[in-house]
């Protein structure tokens, strides 16, 4: 290689890790202003009228799609047409205990105020849905099983998936101290998502009387399309309607933080 090819090798490589760098700069200038509670409240102001109304739209869309048009189940009939509640409430109330989670590693890492706010937001509201799963699968197995419920692994999981959303909830109520309440609640949260893959791969781990999930949203349904794309609407209704409710909860959590900065004292005055 001569010299002067092996200088424009060494200037591409220079100018390589200018343009990362410059990029790493640009994600985290703008991960710290997110970050910051007064960027949160502004831009979820925006977001929020959007979020609203698409949830409504998807969740109306699916539920009547899919308790009213979709053909019935044929082992099991029209008792089936619950799934299009208790599987999207399933799914969110697993992937709502990892967004506290992932939540609760950004707070003890970086000690970013915002990040303890959505933990301690996010807990009542995948306490909600987890217990709407149970109820519902409670229902669906009845008809399906014979009874309202049996210690199987993964009914079993989930109840131990709500009773880890409501020791968040019951440990930050204990406590006093802001900040210590923070660091132990951000603890029992990153300590819980152990349950998760129990959750997830306890009917292929143990015999259970619970079905392999027939709906995944990384692999090919094995149900027809006429019964999992009312499905799959409803598990993005769902979503956004928890969005909704995450950004609201916050919100309201962020203006009782910071009601002594001048920010929110011009906001309430109107100014």
């Amino acid at each position: 290689m001569t010299k002067v090819a092996a200088a424009g090798v060494c200037r591409q490589r220079v100018n390589g890790s200018i343009h990362v760098q410059k990029v790493n700069n640009l994600v985290w200038h703008w991960f710290h202003r997110l970050s910051a509670p007064k960027s949160f409240f502004e831009l979820s102001g925006k977001l929020l009228p959007w979020f609203a109304v698409l949830a409504v739209l998807t969740l109306v869309l699916g539920a009547v799609w899919g308790l009213a048009f979709a053909p019935p189940d044929y082992q099991q009939g029209n008792s089936a047409r619950i799934m299009y509640v208790h599987v999207p409430a399933a799914i969110l109330a697993q992937s709502s205990y990892m967004m506290m989670a992932a939540a609760a590693l950004v707070f003890l890492v970086w000690r970013i105020k915002l990040a303890d706010i959505a933990v301690q937001c996010v807990a009542p509201l995948g306490a909600s849905i987890t217990f709407l799963a149970l109820v519902t699968g409670a229902i669906w197995g009845k008809p399906t099983w014979g009874t309202w419920w049996i210690w199987d692994a993964r009914l079993t999981s989930t109840l131990v998936l709500f009773f880890l959303f409501a020791g968040v909830i019951a440990l930050r109520s204990a406590m006093e101290n802001r900040e210590a309440a923070g660091r132990a609640t951000a603890v029992l949260a990153l300590v819980g998502v152990v349950n998760l893959p129990i959750i997830k791969y306890s009917v292929d781990w143990w015999f259970t009387l619970h079905q392999s999930s027939s709906f995944s949203m990384t692999a090919k349904p094995t149900m027809p399309a006429e019964m999992w794309l009312p499905l799959l609407v409803m598990v993005v209704g769902f979503y956004l309607f928890f969005a909704t409710a995450w950004m609201l909860r916050i919100r309201t959590e962020i203006l009782q933080r910071e009601i002594r900065t001048q920010w929110v004292r011009d906001l309430v005055s109107g100014r």
